[in-house]
């Protein structure tokens, strides 16, 4: 039986960046392969520009997720000060971005959009010829050598991520650890008041449960009924140069008492 490390994902904020496209900045209801890896990346201690270890680490982890709550939708909006485009210019961070004469500077508006109160679990597994253990990944949870956050800087974790390696048969349940029976079995899952009525309430819970996971289409638990597969862009394949690939992604929605 193969072993998955399962840790779960909760904050006011988080924001799981998609396709951007002008000055609007969207979120996914869940995290992506991207912003998972890069999670990971961060409690290792590997820098983006790091590229032999990012990539070391983009080959040796498979993904799955489980959204308990997408959360709500926030959209914030915003006024920005840029330095007029020229071609043979490049500003490497946001302190040289102002550092140009004010004369210089334009102001444009962008929107960015968080999910708020969201709830997500996630599973790792490793490749054959993975550079780390899943140990070694959860010890780094535990203790991350970089800050953690949720997509932005602006997104702190608000509970512990609770990082267990688990035998299973399967994503679905590696997914499932933690949820055997209500939402707080082990009053150790989630900080809240052990009353499974009020959790729900409390966190928003919907009900239905989204599983997204990768590779094969029955992987999730052996089945392939239901599942839906999409193209999604989010395979990091530079970090400095901000540049992603495509992957399958399959996605499967049941309902609350059968993804508990």
């Amino acid at each position: 039986m193969p072993n998955y490390l399962v840790f779960r994902l909760y904050a006011p904020m988080a924001s799981w960046g998609e396709a951007a496209v002008g000055e609007t900045r969207p979120t996914a209801t869940y995290p992506g392969r991207s912003a998972i890896i890069g999670l990971i990346g961060a409690a290792l201690g590997i820098r983006r520009d790091d590229d032999a270890g990012q990539q070391s680490l983009r080959k040796s982890l498979a993904v799955a997720v489980k959204q308990r709550s997408p959360g709500l939708l926030l959209r914030d909006y915003h006024t920005i000060q840029v330095p007029a485009s020229q071609s043979k210019v490049s500003y490497r961070s946001r302190r040289e971005e102002l550092s140009v004469p004010k004369a210089t500077l334009n102001t444009i508006l962008s929107t960015r959009d968080y999910r708020c109160d969201g709830l997500w679990v996630v599973a790792l597994r490793l490749a054959s010829d993975a550079a780390w253990s899943l140990d070694e990944l959860r010890n780094a949870l535990e203790k991350p050598r970089f800050t953690l956050y949720l997509g932005r800087k602006a997104c702190p974790l608000a509970a512990p991520l609770m990082p267990v390696v688990v035998e299973a048969n399967h994503w679905r349940e590696a997914l499932d650890h933690g949820f055997e029976s209500g939402l707080n079995t082990e009053k150790t899952w989630l900080p809240l008041v052990g009353n499974e009525t009020q959790d729900r309430r409390l966190l928003r819970l919907p009900d239905q449960v989204v599983y997204a996971w990768e590779g094969d289409i029955q992987a999730l638990d052996g089945n392939a009924d239901a599942a839906e597969s999409s193209e999604v862009w989010d395979e990091p394949l530079h970090r400095r140069r901000w540049q992603f690939g495509a992957r399958i992604e399959h996605r499967r929605v049941v309902r609350t008492e059968e993804g508990r």
